[in-house]
Protein backbone atom coordinates (compact mmCIF):
# COMPACT_ATOMS: atom_id res chain seq x y z
CA UNK A 1 0.00 0.00 0.00
CA UNK A 2 0.89 3.80 -0.61
CA UNK A 3 2.05 4.80 2.18
CA UNK A 4 2.14 8.04 1.19
CA UNK A 5 -1.66 8.90 2.00
CA UNK A 6 -1.23 7.19 5.78
CA UNK A 7 -3.00 9.57 8.54
CA UNK A 8 -3.00 9.00 11.71
CA UNK A 9 -5.71 10.23 14.62
CA UNK A 10 -5.29 10.32 18.28
CA UNK A 11 -8.42 10.56 19.85
CA UNK A 12 -11.44 8.68 18.48
CA UNK A 13 -13.66 11.12 20.41
CA UNK A 14 -16.35 12.63 18.64
CA UNK A 15 -14.19 15.08 16.71
CA UNK A 16 -11.41 12.18 16.22
CA UNK A 17 -13.68 9.93 14.59
CA UNK A 18 -15.68 13.22 12.56
CA UNK A 19 -12.31 13.75 11.15
CA UNK A 20 -11.89 10.00 10.11
CA UNK A 21 -15.69 10.36 8.34
CA UNK A 22 -15.44 13.44 7.01
CA UNK A 23 -12.11 12.26 5.53
CA UNK A 24 -13.36 9.26 4.22
CA UNK A 25 -16.44 10.62 2.56
CA UNK A 26 -14.15 13.11 0.59
CA UNK A 27 -11.39 10.89 -0.19
CA UNK A 28 -8.78 12.20 1.90
CA UNK A 29 -5.89 9.81 2.20
CA UNK A 30 -5.59 6.28 1.49
CA UNK A 31 -5.09 4.84 5.54
CA UNK A 32 -6.57 6.01 8.43
CA UNK A 33 -5.26 4.33 12.23
CA UNK A 34 -7.35 5.45 15.33
CA UNK A 35 -5.15 5.75 18.21
CA UNK A 36 -6.93 6.04 21.95
CA UNK A 37 -6.78 5.36 25.18
CA UNK A 38 -10.29 3.88 25.50
CA UNK A 39 -8.82 0.71 22.74
CA UNK A 40 -12.51 -0.51 22.38
CA UNK A 41 -13.81 3.01 21.09
CA UNK A 42 -10.89 2.83 18.62
CA UNK A 43 -12.10 -0.39 17.27
CA UNK A 44 -15.86 0.23 17.40
CA UNK A 45 -15.62 3.85 15.84
CA UNK A 46 -13.09 2.16 13.02
CA UNK A 47 -15.41 -0.40 12.19
CA UNK A 48 -18.54 1.82 11.67
CA UNK A 49 -16.75 4.28 9.62
CA UNK A 50 -14.76 1.73 7.20
CA UNK A 51 -18.63 0.44 6.81
CA UNK A 52 -19.30 3.90 5.31
CA UNK A 53 -16.14 2.90 2.48
CA UNK A 54 -18.61 1.04 -0.45
CA UNK A 55 -20.39 4.13 -0.54
CA UNK A 56 -17.04 6.84 -0.70
CA UNK A 57 -13.79 6.16 -1.34
CA UNK A 58 -11.25 3.06 -1.69
CA UNK A 59 -10.07 3.60 2.25
CA UNK A 60 -8.33 1.98 5.12
CA UNK A 61 -9.38 2.27 8.21
CA UNK A 62 -8.24 0.80 11.33
CA UNK A 63 -7.81 1.04 15.52
CA UNK A 64 -4.24 0.61 16.41
CA UNK A 65 -1.32 1.83 19.20
CA UNK A 66 1.10 4.44 18.55
CA UNK A 67 3.60 2.17 16.64
CA UNK A 68 1.17 1.77 13.98
CA UNK A 69 1.28 5.53 13.11
CA UNK A 70 4.67 4.58 11.40
CA UNK A 71 5.03 5.70 8.19
CA UNK A 72 2.09 8.28 8.97
CA UNK A 73 2.41 11.56 7.01
CA UNK A 74 0.06 13.34 9.23
CA UNK A 75 -0.98 12.73 12.60
CA UNK A 76 -4.13 14.64 14.11
CA UNK A 77 -4.36 15.53 17.50
CA UNK A 78 -7.48 15.60 18.77
CA UNK A 79 -6.93 13.55 22.17
CA UNK A 80 -8.18 15.48 25.67
CA UNK A 81 -11.02 16.32 28.09
CA UNK A 82 -14.25 17.83 26.45
CA UNK A 83 -15.08 21.31 27.23
CA UNK A 84 -18.28 21.58 29.56
CA UNK A 85 -21.23 23.46 28.82
CA UNK A 86 -20.15 27.48 29.90
CA UNK A 87 -16.59 26.39 29.78
CA UNK A 88 -14.09 28.64 27.86
CA UNK A 89 -11.50 26.92 25.78
CA UNK A 90 -8.80 28.57 27.80
CA UNK A 91 -10.00 27.34 31.12
CA UNK A 92 -9.81 23.54 29.52
CA UNK A 93 -6.13 24.49 29.50
CA UNK A 94 -5.09 22.88 32.64
CA UNK A 95 -6.85 19.67 32.62
CA UNK A 96 -5.64 19.20 28.70
CA UNK A 97 -1.42 20.54 28.91
CA UNK A 98 -0.35 17.30 30.97
CA UNK A 99 -2.49 14.83 28.19
CA UNK A 100 0.26 16.24 25.18
CA UNK A 101 3.19 16.22 27.24
CA UNK A 102 2.41 12.52 27.09
CA UNK A 103 0.68 12.19 23.53
CA UNK A 104 3.61 13.62 21.37
CA UNK A 105 6.61 12.02 22.38
CA UNK A 106 4.78 9.19 21.75
CA UNK A 107 3.81 9.99 18.43
CA UNK A 108 6.94 11.21 17.20
CA UNK A 109 8.94 8.13 18.19
CA UNK A 110 6.84 6.49 15.53
CA UNK A 111 6.16 8.66 13.59
CA UNK A 112 9.20 10.88 13.19
CA UNK A 113 8.52 12.78 9.84
CA UNK A 114 4.98 13.20 10.25
CA UNK A 115 3.33 16.37 10.25
CA UNK A 116 1.29 17.03 13.19
CA UNK A 117 -2.39 18.38 12.90
CA UNK A 118 -3.49 19.66 16.56
CA UNK A 119 -7.24 20.36 17.26
CA UNK A 120 -7.57 19.89 20.91
CA UNK A 121 -8.54 23.01 22.83
CA UNK A 122 -7.75 25.57 24.17
CA UNK A 123 -6.16 24.92 20.73
CA UNK A 124 -3.71 28.16 20.03
CA UNK A 125 -2.26 26.51 23.30
CA UNK A 126 -2.05 22.88 22.91
CA UNK A 127 -0.66 24.07 19.68
CA UNK A 128 1.97 26.29 20.96
CA UNK A 129 2.63 23.38 23.71
CA UNK A 130 2.96 20.51 20.88
CA UNK A 131 5.75 22.68 19.25
CA UNK A 132 7.74 23.27 22.07
CA UNK A 133 7.68 19.34 23.20
CA UNK A 134 8.04 18.70 19.76
CA UNK A 135 11.26 20.55 18.97
CA UNK A 136 13.11 18.80 22.48
CA UNK A 137 12.87 16.14 19.57
CA UNK A 138 14.11 18.27 16.83
CA UNK A 139 11.09 19.07 14.97
CA UNK A 140 10.31 22.05 13.47
CA UNK A 141 7.46 24.30 14.56
CA UNK A 142 6.38 24.58 10.79
CA UNK A 143 5.45 21.05 10.87
CA UNK A 144 2.77 21.87 13.82
CA UNK A 145 -0.32 22.57 12.31
CA UNK A 146 -3.23 23.90 14.88
CA UNK A 147 -6.62 23.80 13.28
CA UNK A 148 -7.48 27.72 14.73
CA UNK A 149 -10.16 29.41 13.47
CA UNK A 150 -10.19 27.56 10.53
CA UNK A 151 -13.69 26.42 11.73
CA UNK A 152 -14.11 29.98 12.81
CA UNK A 153 -13.88 31.49 9.03
CA UNK A 154 -16.17 28.86 7.90
CA UNK A 155 -18.69 30.04 10.11
CA UNK A 156 -17.99 33.85 9.06
CA UNK A 157 -18.16 33.25 5.51
CA UNK A 158 -21.12 31.06 5.96
CA UNK A 159 -23.49 33.70 8.29
CA UNK A 160 -22.22 36.90 5.54
CA UNK A 161 -22.94 34.62 2.21
CA UNK A 162 -26.73 34.32 4.11
CA UNK A 163 -26.71 37.49 4.85
CA UNK A 164 -25.48 38.39 1.24
CA UNK A 165 -27.50 35.80 -0.85
CA UNK A 166 -24.11 34.33 -2.36
CA UNK A 167 -22.80 31.20 -1.88
CA UNK A 168 -19.86 30.88 0.81
CA UNK A 169 -17.08 29.58 -1.25
CA UNK A 170 -17.22 33.21 -2.79
CA UNK A 171 -17.19 34.83 0.04
CA UNK A 172 -13.41 35.97 1.04
CA UNK A 173 -13.42 36.75 4.63
CA UNK A 174 -11.08 35.65 7.78
CA UNK A 175 -11.03 35.24 11.45
CA UNK A 176 -7.63 35.85 12.91
CA UNK A 177 -6.07 35.84 16.47
CA UNK A 178 -7.39 32.90 19.34
CA UNK A 179 -10.06 30.07 18.38
CA UNK A 180 -12.09 31.80 21.52
CA UNK A 181 -13.37 34.81 22.44
CA UNK A 182 -10.93 37.44 21.52
CA UNK A 183 -10.96 36.18 17.82
CA UNK A 184 -10.90 39.14 15.22
CA UNK A 185 -13.44 39.20 11.97
CA UNK A 186 -11.45 41.20 9.69
CA UNK A 187 -13.82 42.66 8.38
CA UNK A 188 -11.72 45.31 6.28
CA UNK A 189 -10.18 43.18 4.03
CA UNK A 190 -13.41 41.16 3.08
CA UNK A 191 -14.18 40.59 -0.65
CA UNK A 192 -17.13 39.10 -2.72
CA UNK A 193 -15.94 37.41 -5.51
CA UNK A 194 -13.15 39.55 -5.31
CA UNK A 195 -15.13 42.95 -4.86
CA UNK A 196 -14.78 44.62 -1.63
CA UNK A 197 -17.37 43.77 0.72
CA UNK A 198 -18.64 47.57 0.77
CA UNK A 199 -18.08 48.07 -2.75
CA UNK A 200 -20.67 44.97 -3.60
CA UNK A 201 -23.68 46.14 -0.56
CA UNK A 202 -23.57 49.26 -3.13
CA UNK A 203 -23.96 47.48 -6.26
CA UNK A 204 -26.40 44.71 -4.93
CA UNK A 205 -28.27 47.47 -2.79
CA UNK A 206 -27.45 45.10 0.35
CA UNK A 207 -27.83 47.12 3.76
CA UNK A 208 -25.08 45.13 6.22
CA UNK A 209 -24.96 47.83 8.77
CA UNK A 210 -23.35 48.28 12.14
CA UNK A 211 -26.31 46.05 13.81
CA UNK A 212 -26.09 43.22 11.03
CA UNK A 213 -22.74 42.75 10.90
CA UNK A 214 -22.57 42.60 15.23
CA UNK A 215 -25.31 39.88 14.66
CA UNK A 216 -22.88 38.37 12.28
CA UNK A 217 -19.88 38.95 14.84
CA UNK A 218 -21.80 37.42 17.68
CA UNK A 219 -23.18 34.07 15.94
CA UNK A 220 -19.62 33.37 14.51
CA UNK A 221 -17.89 34.49 18.16
CA UNK A 222 -20.52 32.49 20.24
CA UNK A 223 -21.37 29.63 18.12
CA UNK A 224 -19.68 26.74 20.09
CA UNK A 225 -21.03 28.19 22.97
CA UNK A 226 -24.42 27.79 21.84
CA UNK A 227 -23.86 24.11 20.09
CA UNK A 228 -22.50 23.22 23.10
CA UNK A 229 -25.79 23.93 25.15
CA UNK A 230 -27.98 22.18 22.63
CA UNK A 231 -25.98 19.10 22.08
CA UNK A 232 -23.01 19.21 24.38
CA UNK A 233 -20.58 18.98 21.48
CA UNK A 234 -18.84 20.31 18.59
CA UNK A 235 -17.41 17.89 15.78
CA UNK A 236 -19.32 17.99 12.50
CA UNK A 237 -17.08 21.67 11.52
CA UNK A 238 -14.10 21.01 13.00
CA UNK A 239 -14.29 17.21 11.52
CA UNK A 240 -15.04 19.07 8.34
CA UNK A 241 -11.96 21.87 8.77
CA UNK A 242 -9.24 18.86 9.67
CA UNK A 243 -10.15 17.31 6.51
CA UNK A 244 -9.54 20.14 4.55
CA UNK A 245 -6.46 20.82 6.45
CA UNK A 246 -5.02 17.58 5.95
CA UNK A 247 -5.86 17.09 2.32
CA UNK A 248 -4.32 20.42 1.93
CA UNK A 249 -1.01 18.95 3.41
CA UNK A 250 -1.26 15.06 1.64
CA UNK A 251 -1.76 16.93 -1.64
CA UNK A 252 0.61 19.71 -1.12
CA UNK A 253 -1.78 22.34 -2.33
CA UNK A 254 -0.32 25.40 -0.88
CA UNK A 255 -4.00 26.25 0.22
CA UNK A 256 -4.63 29.59 2.37
CA UNK A 257 -6.20 28.72 5.37
CA UNK A 258 -6.21 30.57 8.69
CA UNK A 259 -4.26 27.77 10.93
CA UNK A 260 -2.33 28.53 13.91
CA UNK A 261 1.79 28.10 14.10
CA UNK A 262 4.21 29.15 16.28
CA UNK A 263 5.28 32.45 15.58
CA UNK A 264 8.22 35.22 16.53
CA UNK A 265 5.94 38.07 17.21
CA UNK A 266 2.37 38.91 15.98
CA UNK A 267 0.70 42.36 16.46
CA UNK A 268 4.38 43.46 19.15
CA UNK A 269 3.14 39.88 21.33
CA UNK A 270 6.43 38.45 21.13
CA UNK A 271 6.60 34.49 20.97
CA UNK A 272 2.78 33.44 20.84
CA UNK A 273 0.27 30.82 18.22
CA UNK A 274 -2.69 32.17 17.28
CA UNK A 275 -4.37 31.87 13.78
CA UNK A 276 -3.39 34.24 10.98
CA UNK A 277 -3.44 33.41 7.21
CA UNK A 278 -0.90 31.03 6.31
CA UNK A 279 0.11 28.79 3.37
CA UNK A 280 -0.23 25.04 3.56
CA UNK A 281 1.19 22.70 1.88
CA UNK A 282 3.02 19.08 2.00
CA UNK A 283 5.94 20.67 4.49
CA UNK A 284 2.86 22.18 6.83
CA UNK A 285 3.19 25.88 7.38
CA UNK A 286 4.96 27.31 4.18
CA UNK A 287 4.58 31.23 4.62
CA UNK A 288 2.22 33.39 6.32
CA UNK A 289 0.36 36.25 4.42
CA UNK A 290 0.21 39.11 7.03
CA UNK A 291 -3.33 41.56 5.78
CA UNK A 292 -3.16 45.10 5.97
CA UNK A 293 -5.66 45.64 9.17
CA UNK A 294 -7.54 48.57 9.96
CA UNK A 295 -6.35 49.78 12.84
CA UNK A 296 -8.98 48.89 15.16
CA UNK A 297 -8.71 45.46 13.89
CA UNK A 298 -4.93 45.49 14.61
CA UNK A 299 -5.71 46.51 18.05
CA UNK A 300 -7.73 43.96 18.48
CA UNK A 301 -5.64 41.25 16.96
CA UNK A 302 -3.02 42.54 19.37
CA UNK A 303 -5.16 42.23 22.52
CA UNK A 304 -6.40 38.49 21.31
CA UNK A 305 -2.55 37.96 20.86
CA UNK A 306 -1.98 39.08 24.52
CA UNK A 307 -4.80 36.82 26.03
CA UNK A 308 -2.92 33.96 24.05
CA UNK A 309 -0.15 34.94 25.19
CA UNK A 310 -1.12 34.89 28.87
CA UNK A 311 -2.33 31.66 28.81
CA UNK A 312 0.89 30.28 27.30
CA UNK A 313 3.04 31.59 30.45
CA UNK A 314 0.56 30.39 32.69
CA UNK A 315 1.45 26.99 32.09
CA UNK A 316 3.55 25.66 34.79
CA UNK A 317 5.55 23.61 32.34
CA UNK A 318 8.54 25.79 32.17
CA UNK A 319 9.24 24.31 28.78
CA UNK A 320 5.67 25.89 27.61
CA UNK A 321 6.83 29.18 27.54
CA UNK A 322 10.46 28.61 25.85
CA UNK A 323 10.08 29.32 22.05
CA UNK A 324 9.59 26.31 19.80
CA UNK A 325 11.75 25.50 16.63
Amino acid sequence: MNRTGKIGIVGSGFVGATAAYAMVMSGVGREIILVDIDEARARAEADDIRHAVPFAHPMDVHAGGYSDLAGCRVVVLTAGVNQRPGETRLELLDRNAAIFRAVVPSVLAHAPQAILVVASNPVDVTTHLTATYAAELGVPSTRVVGSGTTLDTARFRTLLGARLGVDAQHVHAYVLGEHGDSEVLAWSEVSIGGIPLDDYCRSQGVVLDAVARQAIDEGVRRAAYTIIQGKRATYYGIGAALARIVNAILRDQRAILTVCSPMDEVAGVRNVTVSLPHLVGGQGVLSTLWQPLAPEEETALQRSAQTVKAAIDSIHAGSATARPG
